[in-house]
């Protein structure tokens, strides 16, 4: 079981980020879940150097180019020069600011060719009675995929992201048979560009409202490799309970 925990802009000091890296080194050391940060850019370098531990680290965005003209963007040469082994793109709220298919696609190919695994973010607005949110999902993943040579879609991970569950209770979250269908959903689109058994192999994360209360549950039979946390990864003691609920 794989937690990704993105930060997102709640983590504001490096001090406060030192002391939540700390506490999921002791959380790694005690556990077999794979624990993945994915701070604020000015703070992974400062977290990762000389970071000996099973903790690994996420950037949480990528340019689409090496270089060039682009103010404020952090290409992925560097961000795996300062320890991100991966990058999350097409995040909800990247997408909210007219980030389009296209964009993420070029910035997959960026991060794939500097050694960076995609961490690709997938999921509907809303849900509709006649299930064309399907489409959404079915777009989302081509635009990535089909941009892609083989070997590079054997790296990438899908993380789905309802965005009509996020900032949601757990009660009012998806529950686990609908997350356990969309799974296999996102599965068989994944064969479509993947040969023979390798969609089965492609890590799938769920974000979106995740908390210890429901994690477990979430996590038990449906298909998923993991989870992709924010606000809830950024205090110690809940995401310490999430963590020892899915161990």
């Amino acid at each position: 079981m794989m937690i990704v925990a993105n930060w997102k802009a709640y983590v504001e000091d490096a001090s406060r980020a030192k002391k939540l890296l700390a506490a999921a080194k002791r959380l790694a050391s005690a556990t077999e879940v794979e624990l993945v940060l994915a701070p604020p850019a000015p703070l992974l370098g400062v977290l990762a150097s000389g970071n000996k531990s099973k903790v690994a680290f996420a950037a949480q965005d990528v340019t689409k180019q090496s270089g060039g003209a682009a103010t404020g963007e952090v290409a992925a040469q560097l961000l795996s020069s300062i320890g991100a082994k991966y990058a999350i793109i097409g995040h909800s709220e990247r997408r909210a600011m007219g980030e389009t298919d296209e964009d993420i696609a070029q910035k997959a190919q960026h991060a794939l060719a500097n050694g960076i695994v995609p961490i690709l973010c997938v999921g509907e607005k809303a849900r509709d009675e006649g299930a064309e949110y399907l489409g959404a999902l079915r777009a989302q993943i081509g635009a990535v995929f089909s941009a892609l040579s083989h070997q590079e879609r054997l790296q990438v991970m899908v993380a789905y992201e309802p965005v009509w569950a996020i900032g949601k209770s757990s009660l009012e979250a998806i529950t686990p048979p609908d997350l356990t269908e969309m799974v296999l959903y996102i599965r068989k689109l994944l064969s479509d560009y993947l040969h023979g058994k390798a969609s089965a192999r492609t890590k799938v994360l769920y974000g979106g409202s995740v908390e210890p209360v429901n994690a477990r549950d979430l996590a038990g039979g449906t298909g998923i490799d993991g989870f992709l946390v924010g606000r809830a990864s950024t205090d110690a003691d809940s995401f310490a309970a999430l963590v020892k609920a899915v161990s």
